[in-house]
């Protein structure tokens, strides 16, 4: 069993931005000729990729943090140790982004979310993002 202090240490080395699963989608997206902007602070919840002209925010979610519940992920679980602080913690993270989501809509903004354990498939996911963000723009449409 790992002790509280070494807990501490490796829960303090998680980030918010630029995480793996993240870097993954946007090398993805940006392979498939979109661009975007990363976490616009003009925008409500900080979208990990924002494309302003279509009106469109992609969030990655990490599973565990976002207290992803498809019965299909692995991923997310609940902690052993403390389980009723998890437990609370995990369910307000949904609830703001539930209510993030939700008021961005009211803006006129689509919203796309992409699960952690969701990149395994890469072909599906390429195929998500095509289906959420439409076209990429041709290059003779683009300023120079």
């Amino acid at each position: 069993m790992e002790s509280k202090e070494h807990i501490s240490w490796r829960m303090s080395r998680i980030r918010g931005k630029n995480t793996a699963p993240e870097l993954s989608v946007r090398r993805l997206t940006f392979s498939m000729g979109y661009r975007y902007r990363l976490h616009c602070k003009e925008i409500i919840g900080r979208p990990d990729l924002v494309f302003k002209k279509r009106k469109k925010a992609i969030f990655v979610h990490g599973c565990f943090w976002h207290g992803h519940d498809a019965e299909s992920c692995r991923i997310a679980h609940m902690p052993k140790s403390n389980s009723a602080y998890w437990q609370a913690k995990l369910e307000r993270n949904a609830a703001r982004d539930a209510s993030v989501q939700q008021t961005l809509r009211h803006a006129g903004w689509d919203c796309l979310v992409i699960w952690e354990c969701q990149l395994k498939d890469g072909e599906n996911l390429a195929t998500a993002i095509k289906m959420f963000l439409g076209q990429p723009q041709s290059k003779s449409s683009v300023r120079k």
